[in-house]
């Protein structure tokens, strides 16, 4: 059974001229079939294919096991299916929905494409192409470094704007809306937490068409300013990732991860199909 979207789904589906996306279905949820640099590809796609033409922003986002389990216990679990079902590709960021895949769906999920990584991935072709970033998200001071980090990593990388992911007021929110479509920029990171990162990109792809493409982030900006580390490459290859951050935050994060953890489990096992779209393909 897939997860309810109340008849609401663009995943997979052209949007603004684009091509269709292979999708699965991993512990109920529609995702993205693709390899890293198969999404990052079809990201940039859509961010030149945006250019000059005045359409809504491209939402792209990702789920994990913790998203995968508020999309069955949270009170707001509708609300959250129907915000997902509106983005266009929806990745895989987490390991062991890549296997459930492997092992019980189609095997369409070929790989974890972690924003993190996928992050690097379109900063290396957005040098290449010329593509613009603006960084919208985490602290003013988390910000700040995550932008320098980046701009060192990547020489050359056009970072055009950035700002906290903060707003007081409806108009400063407004505010921020028309700083992007006055920019223009390629690419928007959007890093607010889950879901509120999501809504805000759902809110406004609508209104910002001189915005390409617009990603939700979770922590990118945390790894990219270096004020979190990663996991071991061996744990995050094992599916471990959730054991080496709840070693690092136990107080904050023991009582999510016993909650969600039991839940993605029982749906990534009873809830993923052996369909795949791209074995059709």
């Amino acid at each position: 059974m897939k997860v309810d979207t109340g008849g609401v789904s663009n995943l997979g589906s052209p949007v603004n001229g684009l091509p269709h996306i292979p999708t699965e279905i991993i512990g109920g949820a529609k995702v993205a079939a693709l390899t890293r640099r198969e999404t990052a590809r079809h990201m940039v796609d859509a961010a030149l294919k945006a250019r000059g033409r005045e359409v809504p922003a491209t939402v792209c986002s990702s789920v994990n096991g913790q998203v995968i389990s508020e999309l069955y216990t949270k009170a707001n679990r509708r609300e959250i299916a129907e915000q997902l079902a509106r983005v266009f590709i929806v990745s895989v960021d987490g390991q062991p929905l890549v296997f459930a895949s492997k092992l019980l769906g189609g095997g369409g999920v070929r790989e974890r494409c972690a924003t993190t990584d996928l992050f690097h991935d379109v900063a290396e072709i957005a040098v290449e192409k010329g593509l613009t970033f603006y960084m919208l998200g985490a602290s003013a001071e988390e910000n700040k470094l995550a932008v320098d980090n980046a701009k060192r990593q990547h020489p050359g990388l056009s970072i055009i704007g950035s700002r906290d992911g903060y707003f007081s007021s409806a108009a400063e929110e407004q505010a921020v809306v028309d700083e992007l479509n006055r920019l223009k920029p390629d690419f928007v990171w959007v890093s607010m937490g889950f879901p509120q990162e999501l809504e805000f990109c759902n809110r406004w792809c609508a209104v910002l068409t001189n915005v390409g493409v617009m990603k939700t982030s979770g922590g990118l900006f945390n790894f990219l300013s270096g004020t979190r580390s990663r996991a071991p490459g061996w744990m995050q290859a094992a599916g471990l990732e959730w054991a080496y951050r709840l070693y690092l935050e136990p107080r904050r994060l023991f009582v999510r991860y016993a909650a969600s953890n039991i839940v993605a489990t029982w749906l990534l096992l009873t809830k993923t199909e052996r369909y795949s779209s791209r074995q059709s393909a």
